[in-house]
Order: C-alpha cells, then structure tokens, then sequence
C-alpha cells in the first residue's frame, strides 16, 4: 500500500473515527474529556499508528491525558482490534498536537491589533474634529 494511496487514507479517517469513539471510553481520570483526535497517520504495513490529540485546557490537562493515553494504549488497541476488521493491529503513539491552540491564540492576537487599530483611527478623526 503506497503512503498516500486513497486506500490508506480512507484507512487513516476510518481509524480516527473509531479512536474518537473509544477515548471516550476510557475510564481514566487523566484523559480530559475535551480531547480531539487531529489526524491520525497509518503506516502502510499496519504496523504502527501516530495519533495527533488536541486537549482543550492547560498544559497540565494536556500532559496528563498524554500520559492517560499512553497508559491506556493497550486497551485502546484491544478495542480498535474488536471494531476493525485489520490483518494487524498498529501499536499506537499518541503526539500532541497544539496547533488549535496556536490558531486560537493568533486570532486573539489579530483581534487585538484590529482593535488598537480602530481605537487609533478614532482619536485622529476626534483631533480633526477639533
């Protein structure tokens, strides 16, 4: 199977669906239940899954589903080899993934200065007025 064959990446969405649904699950504490399952990357052997999560909250909250995760990856597997039909099932690693994070802090950021902006753009007019 090539990297990016349609079969693969059919594969890819099929098993973050799957994943999405057995996170929540996990009986774990640690693992936040806002935690999003980004993309999620097969190797063409099966052999081995990468799973990028986004967690909603600190960095703390982020850390210890991190590490919920990784200790429930052998039931996580389990579960995934119940629900799908593979010749093999991939040993999972699970990655954060703050790019959400990043993207709501840039718009926060973008906002600001829009509305520095327009703050500017009022007190000239209010100086021309006078």
């Amino acid at each position: 199977m090539k990297k990016n064959s349609i079969k693969n990446i059919r594969l890819n969405s099929e098993v973050q669906k799957e994943l999405s649904e057995i996170i929540r699950d996990v009986k774990d504490p640690r693992v936040s239940p806002w935690t999003s399952i980004i993309e999620v990357y097969v190797a063409p052997d099966l052999k081995t899954c990468k799973v990028w999560i986004s967690v909603l909250g600190s960095d703390e909250d982020r850390d210890e589903t991190l590490k919920g995760l990784k200790s429930a990856a052998g039931f996580i597997r389990h579960e995934l080899a119940v629900r799908m039909n593979l010749r093999n099932t991939p040993e999972l690693t699970f990655i954060s993934d703050s790019t959400v994070e990043y993207g709501v802090d840039m718009i926060h950021k973008i906002d600001e200065i829009i509305a520095d902006d327009e703050a500017r753009h009022v007190d000239t007019d209010n100086e021309e007025l006078l």
